[in-house]
């Protein structure tokens, strides 16, 4: 009965929402729509710094600014003080078993990995990327002490998050820029990007991101290479990603609105407001080192103001996973970008950072 009642309710609100919508059309006014949308549930992959304006929007209550009610799963925090949100271990442990009691409307992830996943499981299923905040690869490659060169890694083993995630991609690149087979030339050892990893002695070097690069930087260790200095390759990084044609509920697309307009803002105050962002990795990350966080902070420049999805990431993802079923898509099977070019034609992206005109690709 609850079920009726709810998917009723359902159906009416798409109802009313496409009526306003062709009221305006006709009569050219303002679209408003109703506030009371469903709640949208959002699952952060990690603690990355580009997810950092997700938390912002979070901290600064911009998703309720914009009419939007979000739930929010992420990870743990990794320092003690660290704060956690809607910390859904009955979710990740479903997950784990096969069984999930809370779905995600949105996944804030790699983009690299659903690509990954995709190509190479014809049953996955299928995802769109409304939005980015990390088309470049930035990942730096650090090792233990008395190792000097690049090239002294030539057969030893390279620690990545996992072989489809960002880092498995730049672990590629490498290969890539050295001239090795990937296979022949490196071992790649899942779960093994972090200084306790080269400590434990389960990798000889590793392809860091901000955090563990903070770290390692504290401890002196060897930065063998900084990747985005390699002509700033391109990568499927960190997206917004929903399930293919979801967007076409008008409920879910003004949804997907609005969550945008908090991301977007979350992004124009990391840049803007250099305290705000240290406060919250404080808050809610438990990195009080100032030294540590600056070092974060600094890592987080290259997030985009305009967060259009990864084009050319998309289509170097697509080069490298070259398997029979990549000639079954296009790269605009991976993103739908109406959203982010509306709400950039519209000016609202510029208004943030007090500019006129676009940039968009």
């Amino acid at each position: 009965m609850f079920m009726a009642r709810f998917m009723q309710r359902r159906v009416l609100l798409s109802v009313g929402i496409i009526a306003v919508i062709t009221a305006a059309i006709l009569i050219g006014g303002p679209l408003i729509l109703p506030n009371d949308l469903p709640t949208l549930r959002v699952e952060l992959g990690s603690r990355s710094v580009s997810k950092l304006p997700f938390v912002i929007a979070l901290d600064q209550s911009l998703y309720e600014k914009y009419g939007v009610d979000v739930e929010i799963w992420m990870p743990p925090p990794d320092f003690e003080g660290g704060t956690n949100t809607f910390t859904r271990l009955v979710y990740r442990l479903t997950d784990r078993l096969g069984i999930r009691s809370w779905e995600p409307d949105i996944i804030v992830r790699g983009g690299n990995s659903q690509i990954f996943r995709q190509l190479s499981n014809t049953e996955a299923p299928r995802e769109v990327f409304l939005a980015a905040t990390d088309c470049i690869v930035r990942a730096h490659i650090v090792a233990g002490k008395g190792v000097e060169r690049l090239e002294d890694l030539k057969g030893k083993r390279l620690g990545v998050s996992s072989i489809w995630g960002n880092t498995g991609f730049a672990a590629l690149l490498l290969a890539e820029h050295m001239g090795w087979d990937p296979i022949k030339d490196l071992l790649i050892v899942h779960d093994g990007n972090s200084v306790s990893a080269l400590h434990e002695g389960r990798v000889d070097a590793f392809v860091a991101n901000e955090r563990s690069l903070a770290a390692a930087v504290q401890e002196g260790l060897p930065i063998l290479a900084s990747m985005s200095t390699w002509g700033e390759p391109p990568i499927a990084g960190n997206s917004v990603r929903v399930k293919s044609g979801w967007l076409e509920d008008p409920i879910n697309r003004e949804s997907a609105r609005r969550f945008l307009q908090a991301m977007i803002e979350g992004i124009a105050l990391f840049h803007q407001d250099r305290a705000l962002v240290l406060d919250v990795l404080d808050k809610w990350h438990g990195i009080t080192d100032q030294a540590y966080a600056e070092i974060v902070y600094e890592g987080g420049k290259w997030i985009p103001p305009k967060p259009y999805p990864c084009y050319e990431g998309i289509e170097m993802s697509m080069e490298r996973y070259d398997w029979k079923e990549t000639h079954n898509y296009s790269p605009e099977d991976f993103y739908d970008d109406s959203l982010m070019r509306e709400l950039d034609d519209s000016g609202f992206i510029d208004s943030l950072y007090g500019t006129v005109g676009s940039d968009s690709p």
